[in-house]
């Protein structure tokens, strides 16, 4: 490194990029001495940077959590992405504003040889993303997130209500969807694991209780949020009957649209749902099978608008 400040500028990006470092790596990294590396190390302390030492075999340095941000070491790819992550951040109430002032101070400070990129991205138009249902776009509070997130991160029983019912939790993972954000726990009376739409969620206090976190049967998080989904995590609900094999069916669908119970050989039962009946009655068209409604009798209506829409269609050709 050809100057202190340069190498105090790159053991601080270092420090950022993960969460330790021995002091052997460090030093091989900035091409210096251990001695060096050390009170290069102390000289970020003097400037408020709270560096974590630990001794042993095992040991080495990390940055700890401070009293302040300190500045954000990005190199050209990194900022690209942030800037471009800031301008279509989408789904999350209450961000918009805080979202510009950090692009703002961002492009402020980017390089000149990175302005043409960043400029170039924002020129893009961004089409509208709720193409798949009538229902507006569900935003759910960042605080909500950030209340989901910090019990996860401390492994605490997480409170809060759902639509008028009180639940309490073990939280696992946060998943995002479709635009939206879905919270996967387990109940610790019950044991049932179950995910919940974050934006129906409206946490209470922190309990401050840790638990043991008990393992997900099948370890695959992902996959089961969206088998639950497709089941429970909709505003609307159907059952269908199918004139068709339970393996036909699931060749014509995304395992996230819906559960598919076999009845026999030739019928089986589909369990989809979606935020409105008619986006439930346009998509069960794409199936291309004969189906009857078991529940709910308020979707029949919609079928049948939709049918006399298609039979006038074809009598008109």
């Amino acid at each position: 490194m050809s100057s202190t400040a340069e190498r105090l500028l790159a053991l601080l990006s270092l420090l950022q990029s993960r969460p330790g470092w021995t002091g052997a790596d460090l030093s091989a990294r900035l091409g210096v001495s251990t001695r060096t590396m050390r009170k290069d190390i102390d000289r970020l302390r003097e400037l408020g940077y709270p560096v974590e030492a630990t001794r042993g075999a095992a040991g080495g340095y990390r940055l700890g959590a401070g009293g302040k941000l300190p500045p954000l070491l990005l190199d050209d790819e990194e900022a690209v992405a942030v800037a471009v992550g800031l301008r279509s951040a989408t789904g999350i109430a209450g961000i918009a504003e805080s979202s510009a002032r950090a692009l703002a101070k961002l492009e402020q400070v980017l390089p000149s040889r990175l302005r043409p990129t960043v400029t170039a991205l924002s020129n893009v138009d961004r089409a509208p993303e709720n193409t798949g249902t009538d229902a507006p776009d569900p935003e759910v509070n960042h605080s909500v997130l950030a209340a989901i997130a910090a019990a996860i991160r401390d492994v605490e029983w997480f409170r809060f209500d759902d639509r008028g019912t009180s639940r309490l939790v073990e939280p696992y993972r946060l998943l995002s969807w479709h635009r939206r954000w879905y919270l996967v726990g387990r109940d610790p009376a019950s044991a049932e694991w179950g995910v919940f739409r974050a934006d129906w969620i409206e946490p209470r206090m922190p309990t401050r209780r840790r638990f043991s976190p008990s393992p997900l049967p099948g370890g695959d998080y992902t996959a089961f949020a969206m088998r639950s989904i497709a089941a429970s995590g909709w505003k609307v609900h159907a059952r269908l009957r199918i004139a068709a094999p339970a393996e036909a069916v699931l060749a014509r669908i995304n395992h996230s649209v819906g559960v598919v119970e076999s009845i026999s050989d030739t019928e089986s039962v589909l369990v989809t749902g979606a935020d409105s009946l008619e986006t439930v009655a346009a998509y069960i068209g794409m199936l291309g099978m004969d189906f009857t409604v078991e529940s709910p009798a308020d979707l029949v209506p919609h079928l049948r608008h939709l049918a006399e829409v298609y039979l006038r269609a074809a009598g008109a050709s």
